[in-house]
């Protein structure tokens, strides 16, 4: 058995990904790619640690990949996966809820709330480490994460890249924390795709600005996606929609399908976050431009190697090995 000794991120909460520097970004990516390449090292490492998996809204990709991570590396798991079934059905406040699953000699708390700042609340409340799995429209920082894994992956860099946001970026979470991410690196432009109801929040041009990102606003795809390095699509976030005829008005505006990719150039990589509706065809699956599978799969490295440091991995018994 590996000592496990601290790393810059023992006991670390989880809920923005401003909060990372580009060096613990590099830290968590290093130990990912261990993750992947000896598997059988990280098994069982925490038979001692018990991890909550908190989450009060729907999840397929998110809950699956912490889940298995956890089981991965040892942890008990204490799971909640619908807000209807615990006693915030009942009127208990979320406060409570916190303390309660801490009290039940927990070391780790992952949350997924419909509520903007619903992590960053529960990280206030809680003593032990707290994991952003998506906080409303605000941020999914582990997505982020994964996304920019995959990117790495894919091209062998972050820096000098072009990449087009499409669909909605408005209500969506994925988009502002990928954005944000970003500005960590060199030379990127980004586009915004969509129509002004979907533009992306003034928070993140804002926070563009300030670091300097280049960025433009567009509504037509075909007026960029030659010149992308990468493409991620999301789908128009209904559930978000305080009015259902503004969904009505746009559901549908936008469908990279085959007419479309035939613009790009030939190594452009299409994501998206999962699941899709009817803005990604199945048509592009079979395509060299489909990363979002891998991106998907990249979710249980990237999320076990989270959990690995925070929970007191040693990184110089694992990572680069």
């Amino acid at each position: 058995m590996w000592a496990l000794v601290g790393t810059g991120l023992l006991n670390r909460d989880v809920i923005s990904i401003k909060d990372f520097s580009r060096e613990e970004l590099k830290q968590v990516f290093s130990t990912a790619a261990d993750v992947e390449k000896h598997p059988r090292s990280y098994r069982n490492l925490f038979t001692d640690k018990r991890v909550a998996l908190l989450f009060l809204e729907p999840s397929t990709r998110t809950y699956g990949s912490f889940e298995a991570s956890a089981v991965n590396l040892g942890c008990k798991i204490l799971s909640n996966r619908s807000a209807s079934l615990t006693s915030i059905a009942k009127g208990e406040t979320l406060h409570d809820t916190i303390k309660m699953i801490e009290g039940y000699d927990t070391d780790c708390i992952i949350i997924r709330d419909k509520h903007m700042g619903a992590a960053r609340f529960a990280s206030e409340v809680a003593e032990i480490p707290v994991i952003n799995a998506g906080s409303g429209s605000q941020e999914h920082p582990t997505q982020a994460m994964l996304d920019l894994y995959t990117i790495l992956k894919k091209r062998g860099r972050i820096d000098d890249i072009k990449i087009g946001f499409i669909g909605d970026l408005r209500y969506g979470r994925t988009c502002p924390s990928l954005s944000y991410a970003l500005a960590k690196y060199d030379d990127v432009e980004i586009t915004f795709i969509a129509p002004p109801i979907l533009q992306a929040r003034r928070e993140v041009e804002i926070y563009l600005q300030r670091n300097k990102v280049g960025y433009t606003k567009l509504a037509d795809p075909r007026e960029v996606i030659g010149q992308l390095d990468v493409l991620y699509v999301t789908r128009i976030q209904k559930e978000r929609f305080p009015d259902p005829t503004e969904y009505e008005r746009v559901k549908g505006s936008y469908i990279v399908n085959l007419d479309l990719l035939d613009l790009a150039n030939e190594d452009l990589g299409v994501m998206h976050p999962l699941p899709r509706l009817g803005e990604l065809p199945s048509e592009v699956d079979k395509t060299g431009h489909a990363w979002y599978f891998t991106q998907a799969r990249n979710g249980i490295p990237i999320r076990a190697a989270l959990l690995y440091l925070i929970l007191g991995g040693d990184i110089g018994k694992h990572a680069l090995g």
